[in-house]
């Protein structure tokens, strides 16, 4: 008798245990706080954007969201930290153009490019082609003239090796048809002073960061990189409209994750990011950065980043660009 008793209580027992564990596995997505991995030091664009958007995507998600910065390898280790957490939604990566450059000029890379998940993208950026505005050099088609009548003269800056800005030269050094010699400089910073002190010729660099130079008429903005004007420069061409129709370069971000997490999470944190960027003080903030709103799902994000890879593995096979 009291065998059975016994062998009833720990049935009983053990059924409430399992409906306590199914309850706990049942709590809804979000139920504790969330890393978004930044790849880039504090203070950057990346980093400001992720900043940007963090306080609204907490609200939103009910859960704080804390931002952890994990440099290096071009964004690598960043990435990699997050391909290495459980496919939970607990972990997010802010994704930027390196995750698809690295893998055209890096031999080896911390982390699997197909490990990475597309949840959102949010906003992209153009580089902008400058030169300076004492070199006589007015258009694109000026610059394109000068550069074929002294091949391997002119020379152009960049905030180094295997970056958009370096690989934004090359790209037009492939489809102009021009020979134009790479010096690359530690960071943009120097490179703008570079083009200022007209120690180079010309250099691209994202937008936001040039923008000033460009408004106090330090430098002169030829030409932007993405396929629409962008409204900090209205009067600025794209290149695709001076004649370079496969010319579309973007810088851009948005969210991932490890490739597994389930589609409810990603919808869900889909949903909320596209909330988040339709606040008018969060829209007005990443504007006036010189950053213009391109919302896209996980499918288009998916593809977009697809066809930017196969992109920088063109470039990076004309340049010749192979780093370690």
């Amino acid at each position: 008798m009291h065998r059975r008793i016994f062998a009833l209580s720990t049935v009983l027992l053990s059924a409430a245990l399992g409906l306590g564990h199914s309850s706990l596995m049942a709590q809804p997505y979000p139920s504790k706080p969330i890393r978004l991995v930044v790849p880039f030091p504090p203070g950057g664009l990346i980093d400001s954007m992720a900043r940007l958007i963090a306080p609204s995507l907490s609200k939103e998600l009910g859960q704080p969201v804390v931002i952890e910065n994990k440099p290096g390898v071009g964004g690598g280790i960043g990435a990699a930290e997050v391909t290495k957490a459980p496919a939970d939604g607990y972990t997010l990566l802010m994704a930027s153009p390196p995750l698809t450059i690295s893998p055209a000029i890096y031999k080896t890379l911390p982390y699997k490019p197909a490990d990475i998940q597309p949840v959102a993208m949010l906003g992209q950026l153009p580089n902008v082609l400058m030169v300076n505005p004492e070199s006589g050099i007015n258009s694109v088609a000026d610059l394109v003239a000068r550069a074929k009548a002294k091949p391997n003269i002119l020379n152009y800056a960049s905030n180094g090796n295997g970056t958009s800005l370096h690989l934004s030269a090359e790209l037009l050094k492939s489809q102009a048809g021009v020979q134009i010699v790479h010096v690359p400089y530690r960071g943009t910073a120097l490179a703008n002073v570079a083009l200022m002190s007209k120690e180079i010729d010309l250099m691209f660099d994202n937008l936001p960061p040039a923008l000033p130079h460009i408004q106090s008429g330090k430098l002169k903005a030829l030409a932007v990189t993405t396929s629409k004007r962008n409204p900090a420069l209205p009067n600025v061409p794209t290149m695709q409209e001076l004649g370079y129709p496969k010319f579309v370069v973007s810088g851009w971000f948005g969210l991932a994750v490890v490739r597994g997490t389930s589609a409810e999470i990603t919808e869900k944190l889909q949903d909320a990011l596209r909330k988040v960027i339709a606040q008018e003080d969060v829209a007005t903030a990443i504007t006036a950065r010189g950053v213009s709103i391109e919302f896209m799902n996980a499918a288009q994000m998916d593809g977009f980043m697809k066809t930017d890879a196969e992109r920088w593995q063109q470039v990076a096979s004309f340049a010749n660009i192979k780093l370690d």
